[in-house]
């Protein structure tokens, strides 16, 4: 990259984000910062306005073959911070700023040939000319600047980027995993099955829960005349007699083969219905 790259660059960037088809699906409109374009009050669908925020360059250094750094005499270090800013309507919510920062950096990252070094943010505000929630954001780019280099830019090959603690990408508490989403749409899953009077077997319900509460629906938790149980519970690698955690859902055992303190497990009797409580 050379200077003529290095200022080409949020033009560059602006015009490769506005050529990725799920960016444009979400109905976003890219610009350069400078110079400014007149936007529509109020401010009808999302922008990003992407600019030069600094750039700072430092000479750059290179092991020669007895391992003793050499300055490099026609190249340096470009430290680049690109800026973000998002804009968004009223309408749409604050938090539809934090989700188009969210999918731009993933893109930059992981689509491009940028080597981003880290993203943040600020807080969100109003922008009352425009009807407008407003997060200035930014990423941090590396880059070797050397004026004998092409000025061409390449966003097509893919590179390992490491993401620091101001991205936002990798923070939990901020963004969830698919387990977690599902955790969030649907978190516990009931059911029924009928005993069919083996020792024990598998109640398959399409993944490992978390916990599974499993009972007999025609009787109490635990006949204690006849030292039965119809009850029983199972949260990871531990359990009480009768249900255990399995990968695709959960086992139940049933007889006298299993007896624990005298108590018999019945979790699979014939003729018998059971409910269960799964947790994702």
């Amino acid at each position: 990259m050379n200077n003529s790259a290095i200022s080409a660059l949020p033009g560059a960037v602006c015009q490769w984000l506005s050529e990725q088809d799920h960016l444009v699906a979400m109905g976003l409109e890219f610009l350069t910062e400078f110079p400014a374009r007149n936007k529509a009050v109020p401010l009808r669908r999302p922008i990003v306005a992407v600019g030069m925020s600094s750039v700072n360059i430092t000479d750059k250094f290179e092991e020669n073959d007895n391992g003793v750094l050499e300055r490099q005499e026609y190249c340096r270090t470009a430290s680049l911070r690109l800026r973000l800013d998002i804009h968004v309507p009223f309408s749409e919510g604050g938090e539809r700023c934090h989700e188009i920062f969210t999918r731009v950096v993933d893109v930059m990252t992981f689509a491009s040939n940028l080597e981003i070094r880290a993203s943040g943010c600020r807080e969100i505000r109003s922008q009352r000319d425009t009807d407008a929630f407003v997060l200035e954001a930014w990423t941090d780019v590396h880059a070797q600047f050397c004026p004998a280099e092409s000025t061409g830019i390449d966003f097509k090959s893919f590179m390992y980027k490491d993401l620091l603690c101001g991205s936002h990408i990798n923070n939990r508490d901020l963004h969830l995993d698919e387990r977690d989403r599902a955790w969030i749409d649907s978190p516990i899953r009931a059911g029924t099955y009928a005993g069919n009077s083996a020792a024990s077997r598998v109640i398959n319900i399409g993944f490992r829960p978390r916990a599974v509460f499993a009972s007999s629906i025609q009787s109490a938790a635990i006949q204690v005349g006849t030292l039965q149980s119809w009850f029983g519970f199972a949260a990871g690698d531990f359990g009480s007699m009768g249900v255990e955690i399995s990968a695709s859902g959960f086992l139940v055992r049933n007889g006298g083969g299993f007896v624990s303190g005298n108590m018999i497990p019945s979790m699979n009797e014939g003729g018998r219905m059971y409910m269960y409580l799964a947790f994702v």
